[in-house]
């Protein structure tokens, strides 16, 4: 018995040991479970692969021992400052507007070729192509720096090529350069250029649509160079250069004067030059020649107003958010109103609401609110671009009527309406320094119907005919040199066939019919045969 119970003892301490690991598990079930795994997949192993457990672990302690032993990496570099960034985002900006502007070109090319004949397609799609290209050379070369170089208030003497002292995006007093009228702009030179270079290219291709259908090709580059390079710039500079217009207090945003009137005054001389397109007017009354793809000129129409969107609010240089908001709200009422109301005054003047005057109702109504755009009110835009409409189906005719032969209408869409926006800056601005234009600090004075009297009337009707008088002198003396030169019109014959095959030896539309109708090629007074309709406009859309 007594054995018995001393065994029993005995065992109690052994028993309580093996309970040992049952505590354990009690307490931490997940760590004995892994170890007992670990350990299970150990013995598994190969003694060759157990062996490698030991020297695996010492590799790892010693790749953690060389990584704590290595130099603390070098600290970062500080990021971008606040002015850098705005620098950075104002370029943006500008480039993206540039791009914008850059695409009007193909909007050109598709409203004057939809407004054209279909024989004469390529001739126009060709100038709009290559007239940028040139406008390109020209103003590198030469306009930038008539345009924009220090010199004095009539034309800039330096920044010929691009070349000259220059630390932008410095501005205001700290900029030191030779490009003093825009040290406003807060980006690098060549963004500044590459704003400006597409204005330029618009100014030229204004006069292709005029001039369509019977000019050559040749003069019609050599013009174009000619423009760009010196009317255009010379201009510009006295408006935006720095000139004496500018600081007489002439202010012209986004160009309504210094591009759109510019290039009007230009188209207008060339048009008068070379004469009306043969049969264009017989017998005293004005003869439809009727375009051949109102398709793609609607969409040129489309593509140009996008354009507008950098045209006008680009013009700001700078990512100002109210700015840009603001002026794109005033661009766009403009356009819209005055497409409105050319609609309703063709379908009351000339009887049905003809495609031809809705698009340039939308283009008058553009161009004219593009000289004030960012400084009046939306409602006064819808009254620029109400006036513009109405303006744009009377011009349309009245340059019929003198026999001025403009087939697409850009004598009227952007000369007259272009003098009328720029007029529109003496009447409708606002004035600086109003809380809501926060942008509006320094600018044209408050408008005659706002209640700021003749201010800034008298600077604006000043600007209009130095502006309409030089580019029409320099035109002139442009267009008579290359009459007597190499001539400016085609043949007769030419001209009949279509300049298409005369001047590039190819068609648009290579297999497809021809035009059957013999409009335009009379001798006489007569029609050839054919009576005028009632429902032909007196355009020459």
């Amino acid at each position: 018995m007594n054995m018995s119970q001393l065994k029993l003892t005995k065992k109690k301490p052994r028993t309580k040991n093996r309970r040992s690991p049952a505590i354990l598990h009690f307490h931490f079930p997940r760590t004995s479970k892994h170890f007992h795994n670990w350990r299970f997949a150990i013995k598994r192993l190969s003694p060759s692969w157990q062996a490698c457990i030991p020297l695996a672990s010492l590799i790892l302690l010693a790749w953690g021992y060389v990584a704590v032993a290595q130099d603390a990496p070098p600290v970062a570099a500080a990021g971008p400052t606040t002015t850098e960034l705005k620098v950075a985002l104002d370029t943006l900006w500008v480039a993206v507007a540039a791009f914008l502007v850059f695409f009007m070109n193909a909007g050109f090319c598709m409203l004057e070729t939809g407004f054209c004949r279909q024989k004469n397609a390529v001739n126009v799609l060709a100038k709009n192509l290559v007239v940028f290209a040139l406008a390109t050379i020209a103003f590198w070369a030469i306009g930038f720096g008539l345009m924009f170089g220090d010199g004095n208030d009539l034309i800039g003497t330096s920044g010929f090529f691009l070349n000259g002292a220059d630390n932008s995006p410095a501005t205001g007093d700290a900029y030191q350069g030779i490009f003093g009228s825009l040290k406003w702009a807060g980006v690098p030179l060549n963004a500044k250029f590459l704003f400006q270079l597409v204005f330029a290219g618009t100014a030229a291709t204004i006069v292709s649509g005029a001039v369509a259908e019977r000019i050559k090709f040749v003069d019609f580059l050599i013009f174009s160079l000619l423009l760009v390079g010196i009317a255009y710039a010379i201009t510009g500079h006295w408006i935006w250069g720095g000139g004496w217009l500018a600081d007489m207090g002439f202010y012209d945003f986004a160009g309504s004067t210094v591009v759109h009137s510019v290039g009007g005054w230009a188209a207008l001389m060339g048009a008068a030059f070379l004469g009306p397109r043969i049969g264009k007017y017989q017998g005293g009354q004005t003869l439809a020649i009727p375009g051949h793809n109102m398709s793609i000129a609607t969409l040129g129409c489309l593509i140009l107003w996008l354009g507008w969107f950098g045209f006008n609010p680009g013009s700001t240089m700078a990512a100002d958010p109210n700015a840009i908001a603001h002026i794109a709200l005033t661009t766009n009422m403009a356009g819209a109103v005055g497409g409105i109301a050319a609609t309703i005054t063709a379908w009351v003047y000339l009887g049905k609401p003809d495609l031809s005057m809705i698009i340039n109702g939308i283009l008058a109504g553009l161009v004219a609110v593009t000289a004030s755009c960012a400084y009046i009110s939306i409602g006064s835009a819808f009254i620029i671009g109400l006036v513009a409409g109405v303006v744009v189906v009377f011009s349309v005719t009245f340059f019929d009527k003198i026999k001025i032969d403009d087939p697409v209408g850009a004598t009227s869409v952007h000369l007259i309406c272009g003098i009328w926006g720029t007029l529109a800056v003496g009447l409708f601005a606002v004035g600086p320094n109003v809380a809501t234009y926060s942008w509006y600090t320094t600018g044209p004075a408050k408008g005659l119907l706002l209640g700021g009297g003749l201010t800034q009337v008298i600077p604006q009707v000043v600007g209009i005919l130095a502006v309409g008088g030089i580019t029409v002198l320099l035109s002139t003396i442009f267009w008579l040199a290359l009459k007597a030169t190499l001539g400016v019109r085609v043949s007769r014959e030419e001209e009949i066939q279509g300049l298409d095959i005369g001047e590039h030896g190819m068609e648009a539309y290579n297999g497809f019919a021809k035009e059957a109708s013999t409009v335009g090629f009379a001798d006489s007074d007569t029609y050839s045969g054919m009576t005028k309709r009632s429902g032909d406009l007196p355009s020459s859309l």
